[in-house]
């Protein structure tokens, strides 16, 4: 389950991955809080109408990655990790029960010198956080949800993209081109600039730290560590 903000807030970062996983046998879930609804600078433009086509364009990104988009409608700018959206995330979890959990960095405010993070991204970071742990998995902590048949999970990986902190790489050298693809889908923020050498330039100089020729990079916390089966043992 990948949550984030805004439409295209995967396809700029972490798409590589998602169609990765997809390709692997993955169901994958993207969680879009905001529509992305006050990203235009064009004349006559509404929020309404925004809002539609960054859903319409999101959809289309998420079937070149092999995933299913869910959309939460959360106004775009304004917003903050509550307790209603927390909830709202939970029940998420809880009905989809995912084994990782793929969300941004709630501590990056400026990356780099050029860029202050959005803060809609934060808010997205710290909701998607504090809904995993301990959350999703507190049967108790919600009642009415578990009233619903929607009882506690436990979440067996977090990855934490766009900070510092890296322990983790995803090769997606041979999902590169599904990711440009897919983030080319968002025609109402790119309008004529063709983004692939960006992704690719970000993806070669993750990738050369490990050997990979495209990567994504992730800090991964590790919430419940997976049993793997044992060797059968001989007979004595």
């Amino acid at each position: 389950m990948f949550i984030f903000a805004h439409p295209d807030d995967i396809e700029f970062g972490v798409a590589g991955t998602a169609a990765r996983w997809a390709r692997d046998g993955c169901r994958v879930i993207y969680v879009v809080i905001t529509d992305g609804n006050v990203g235009s600078h064009e004349a006559g433009m509404t929020a309404e109408r925004l809002a539609q086509i960054r859903r319409a364009e999101q959809t289309a990104a998420g079937e070149v990655a092999g995933a299913e988009c869910v959309y939460l409608g959360y106004h775009d700018g304004f917003l903050q990790p509550t307790l209603e959206l927390r909830k709202d995330l939970v029940r998420l979890i809880r009905q989809y029960k995912p084994d990782a959990v793929v969300c941004g960095d709630p501590t990056a405010f400026f990356p780099t010198e050029n860029y202050i993070n959005h803060p809609d991204h934060r808010a997205a970071a710290t909701a998607a956080l504090d809904a995993v742990f301990p959350a999703a998995e507190m049967s108790l902590l919600y009642p009415d949800l578990a009233a619903e048949g929607l009882a506690g999970h436990k979440v067996d990986y977090v990855f934490v993209t766009f900070g510092e902190r890296v322990n983790y790489y995803v090769d997606i050298t041979d999902t590169i081109d599904l990711k440009i693809t897919a983030l080319k889908k968002h025609v109402s923020q790119l309008g004529e600039w063709d983004p692939a050498g960006m992704l690719r330039e970000w993806a070669a100089e993750t990738g050369k730290k490990v050997g990979f020729a495209f990567a994504e990079g992730f800090f991964r916390i590790t919430l419940k560590a997976v049993e793997t089966p044992s060797e059968p043992q001989p007979e004595v």
